[in-house]
């Protein structure tokens, strides 16, 4: 598994600094993994310097950042939907050779990254931004912005498994999960759908 670089220090933004992996993405050059990946790999130039470490702190605006020699000035934001159809995986690339969300977009766009994830099986409106701040407030846990998932479960549910649903469950390491709202919307003899809301990640 590849490490997640971590995001600028709240003391850092508050100077009006962010890290060098996190800049290249709020400037809509690439997602903050990639720009991880590139500062290691010695792709990336500060100031005419090559930092290893993608928590180098930057100045936005005033620091020249440049990718293999090219300059990187901000994108115009930009915001797409797509409806994700069912066998198309949410990553740019993928290790395995599966098709991805990306094959679905118009070439020419700039780099955007996918606002949260739908599995490979699962299908449904999926947003994509190169503003990774807008991102960020969209996805945060504490903005608790509905969203609405229609489950097919090899069950009848009973009310007392839709409660559950809502009481929610405690995991391993303590975390309590639960959903906003679970009702029944269409019931088969064997299976049957769920409509369940969540308004956290």
């Amino acid at each position: 598994m590849k490490p997640r670089p971590k995001s600028a220090s709240r003391g850092q933004r508050n100077e009006g600094r962010a890290a060098l992996a996190r800049a290249l993405s709020e400037l809509g050059f690439c997602s903050r993994t990639k720009g991880f990946e590139l500062i290691q790999a010695g792709r990336v130039q500060l100031n005419g310097t090559m930092p290893k470490n993608p928590e180098t702190p930057v100045r936005p605006g005033k620091d020249k950042i440049e990718v293999d020699g090219a300059a990187v000035t901000a994108s115009e934001k930009s915001y797409w939907m797509l409806t994700k159809p069912r066998g198309l995986v949410t990553t740019a690339e993928d290790e395995r050779g599966r098709e991805t969300v990306y094959t679905r977009l118009p070439e020419g766009l700039p780099w955007m990254g996918p606002v949260g994830r739908l599995d490979q099986a699962s299908e449904g409106l999926l947003l994509f931004t190169n503003d990774s701040e807008w991102a960020d407030k969209i996805t945060a846990p504490e903005s608790h912005l509905d969203k609405t998932y229609h489950v097919q479960v090899g069950a009848l549910p009973e009310d007392a498994l839709l409660d559950a649903l809502a009481n929610g469950v405690t995991t391993g390491h303590g975390e309590s999960l639960r959903a906003k709202r679970a009702e029944r919307i269409r019931v088969g003899e064997k299976n049957s759908w769920i409509e369940i809301v969540l308004d956290e990640g």
